[in-house]
């Protein structure tokens, strides 16, 4: 193993480890009582071979009179009654009180995983499987569970029995203390070390390709549609099936491992009680202990070794599960990207003024820069079109407008408000955007309109409906505006989506208005509807356009026009297209003669 892997190891544990920590003193108390309550049962777990050794003794007796010898051993008898029930009661206590302090932790990291992820940067999901992402945070929830389990129900009684253990041989037999001290560290140490360097790394890459399967199947089913349209259904299947046979020979080698593992830790117990048995043998015959205390000594080692043998269970379990959470610990430390600053106020936009001074931009990876000391400014009201070739600018523009990407120079203000000094709700809240591709969750036709603003009444979502020209095609369907409409809209066409979502940005009612080519793909007939209900959308605010068909910008107060990150022309269109050599009227001759051919 290389230096690298084994600081990846130690840093795996020690911030999974951590983690878990963390959440634990949110609960004092119940941890307090689950520690407190498993000790005690444990330790009643101990002193019952102490007491069937006086029960031996006094039975075997035979100097005594039959009647004291009794006596003896129904006291015997009465310890090991009452450490047994008391072993029940706590044990049960500690077993019960978990289930609590388990559930209201995994609830926690569920939810703030779930958080995090929603608030991570445009860019982090852009380049991340859903599915691989909703693996990773329900396999670490469970890892939770195994983890609790193991560290508070498993090692610590273990820890318990092994020092309790070694104190009373110790005081008796100070040689079989340090026996059973020796062969129990050397043991722990063997399993600690198969555990963290010869399965973990293993288990890893196997975690990884599991990772891999949740992220491959996600993409398949998401694209599905493309899926039939093609007849592609045996190559997603070969595609699956590679990565499926890599999950199964990373998983192979890493049970195999666990396998070998436990062999070894076996061989290790065996050796172990063989030495403590002739030990005791050994002092039996010196005299030094009599037939009662062998049978103490045999019959604590019994109880060690159930705790060592399975001490090697629960380390592979911890492993097991550091592995399980480490991209789950991962998605916690991930920086979210874009992050309110510490005195972030809500932004109050009334008019809609956006004015972009002196911005400078560059993506993360490119070499140059997109903008470099962008001045613009949208006045309020003002229904401003975007034009240009793709990647001249036009979309990131919009971007930084609901800073989902922060500016590298400059400032970007509405209202005179700088956008990276307000929260990012309160900004997003007051921007309506319809996308080229809008996007519905599996939800009804209702909650899909009713999400821009939550409270709406149902008359108000219906009204939505009307203006965005869609309440014709809902009220023809079966359930109305309690139809669901599949997984991101799949049951609706595509000018039905657009309506859907045209009808959501009328009942957010936003002071600044984006659509992004929102009459794109569509037939003749959902244009129009569209295209009417985008005018009646537009009024009254700031609009802004991005444009890729150039015949929905002709009737906006200005356009601009990007190439490679500058605006290299602006005005209206009939201004533009009049321009000899202009770059808007290229645009536009180009459109014009494709749709003649």
């Amino acid at each position: 193993m290389t230096a690298r892997q084994k600081g990846q190891r130690t840093d795996a544990i020690r911030s999974v480890l951590g983690f878990t920590f963390r959440h634990w003193r949110h609960q004092p108390g119940q941890l307090a009582l689950i520690a407190s309550t498993i000790m005690l049962a444990t330790l009643a777990d101990i002193l019952l071979p102490l007491f069937a050794g006086r029960l031996i003794d006094a039975l075997s007796d035979t100097a005594r009179p039959r009647e004291a010898a009794l006596v003896d051993a129904l006291w015997a008898f009465g310890a090991m009654a009452v450490l047994g029930i008391v072993l029940i009661v706590f044990r049960h206590i500690a077993w019960s009180g978990i289930i609590p302090f388990t559930l209201k932790i995994m609830s926690a990291v569920a939810q703030d995983a779930f958080h995090r992820v929603q608030r991570f940067s445009s860019d982090w999901h852009a380049n991340t499987f859903a599915g691989s992402t909703v693996r990773q945070v329900t396999r670490g929830m469970w890892a939770l569970d195994t983890l609790h389990d193991t560290l508070l129900l498993a090692l610590w009684p273990s820890l318990v029995v092994l020092v309790g253990t070694m104190l009373l041989l110790g005081f008796h037999w100070p040689v079989m203390g340090i026996v059973m001290a020796v062969g129990s560290i050397g043991y722990v140490a063997l399993t600690v070390l198969l555990a963290t360097r010869y399965i973990a790394p293993a288990s890893r890459l196997s975690n990884a390709w599991d990772t891999r399967i949740g992220g491959t199947l996600a993409d398949a089913m998401s694209c599905n549609a493309v899926v039939k349209s093609f007849g592609a259904e045996a190559r997603e299947d070969q595609r699956l099936g590679g990565v499926i046979a890599k999950w199964t020979r990373r998983t192979a080698r890493t049970w195999t491992r666990h396998t070998r593992s436990s062999t070894w830790q076996i061989m290790v117990l065996q050796t172990l009680r063989l030495g403590v048995i002739a030990l005791a043998i050994w002092l039996w015959w010196q005299g030094r202990a009599t037939p009662g205390e062998v049978v103490y000594v045999m019959t604590t080692y019994f109880v060690v070794n159930g705790y060592l043998r399975e001490i090697g269970q629960h380390v592979n379990h911890l492993q097991r599960s550091v592995n399980d959470m480490e991209e789950l610990v991962g998605l916690h430390d991930t920086a979210l990207g874009v992050e309110d600053v510490p005195d972030a106020k809500p932004i109050r936009i009334s008019g809609g003024l956006i004015r972009f001074e002196d911005v400078s931009f560059h993506y993360a990876g490119h070499a140059t820069p997109l903008y470099e000391h962008l001045d613009v400014t949208i006045r309020a009201g003002e229904r401003v079109g975007l034009v240009g070739h793709s990647g001249s600018g036009k979309t990131t523009f919009v971007k930084l407008i609901q800073r989902l990407y922060d500016v590298t120079g400059g400032q970007v203000l509405i209202d005179g408000q700088d956008v990276s000094q307000a929260t990012q709700s309160s900004l997003r809240a007051q921007i309506a955007i319809v996308q080229q591709e809008p996007v519905l969750f599996h939800r009804t036709l209702a909650e899909n309109i009713a999400y821009a603003r939550p409270g709406a009444s149902m008359a108000e979502i219906e009204e939505a409906a009307r203006l965005a020209n869609a309440d014709g095609f809902i009220e023809r369907l079966p359930k109305g505006y309690q139809t669901l409409v599949g997984e991101r809209g799949v049951k609706l066409s595509g000018g039905e989506r657009q309506r859907v979502a045209l009808a959501r940005a009328f009942l957010a009612n936003a002071p600044i208005l984006i659509l992004d080519e929102a009459t794109s793909s569509l037939d003749s007939e959902s244009e129009a509807l569209i295209q009417q209900a985008m005018n009646r959308l537009m009024r009254g605010r700031t609009a802004i356009v991005i444009a890729h068909r150039l015949s929905t910008v002709r009737t906006l107060d200005r356009i601009l026009v990007f190439e490679q990150g500058r605006i290299v022309e602006q005005g209206k269109h009939d201004t533009l297209r009049a321009m000899p050599g202009g770059h808007y009227r290229r645009l536009f001759e180009t459109q014009v003669e494709a749709a003649l051919v």
